[in-house]
């Protein structure tokens, strides 16, 4: 896309900015992620595991914005990769908790450096501090 030649009315929106820096975002992460045999989603179900400790897959799922059919999917695949396991909470045998394995945070931190390296490559043309600051924004938004 050459923004330059969008019309300075959509250029002014920030409602369009957002929406086509997240195309961009989208497709860097699928890229990279993809080139890694990994998914965005796996690294969002890792993070929510190291950051909150076991829990049931429909939390989880509700503290990622994963949808159930998705999250079945997904941890499916963590689980035969060995980077989750699932097991009986021994509070309540009838639920199951999943866990992060070793392997789990090792995945994590490959995934991280990853989508690190997309956040530069997507955001190159703004300081640290303008990087902080559009993170600081969004979130308020997002609020």
């Amino acid at each position: 896309m050459e923004l330059e030649e969008t019309p300075t009315r959509l250029r002014s929106k920030p409602t369009w900015l957002i929406s086509k820096a997240a195309v961009r975002a989208h497709r860097l992460i699928g890229e990279a992620m993809a080139a890694s045999g990994g998914r965005a989603y796996h690294f969002a179900i890792l993070a929510t595991l190291d950051e909150f400790g076991p829990d049931s897959q429909a939390r989880i799922g509700q503290r990622c914005g994963i949808d159930q059919s998705d999250m079945h999917t997904m941890l499916k695949e963590l689980i035969e990769q060995g980077h989750v396991a699932r097991t009986s909470d021994p509070n309540d045998r009838r639920r199951n908790l999943i866990a992060l394995t070793r392997s789990g945070r090792q995945r994590l931190t490959e995934l991280d450096a990853t989508l690190s390296g997309v956040q530069r490559d997507l955001l190159n043309a703004l300081s640290t501090t303008e990087r902080d600051h559009l993170a600081a924004l969004l979130v308020r938004v997002l609020e």
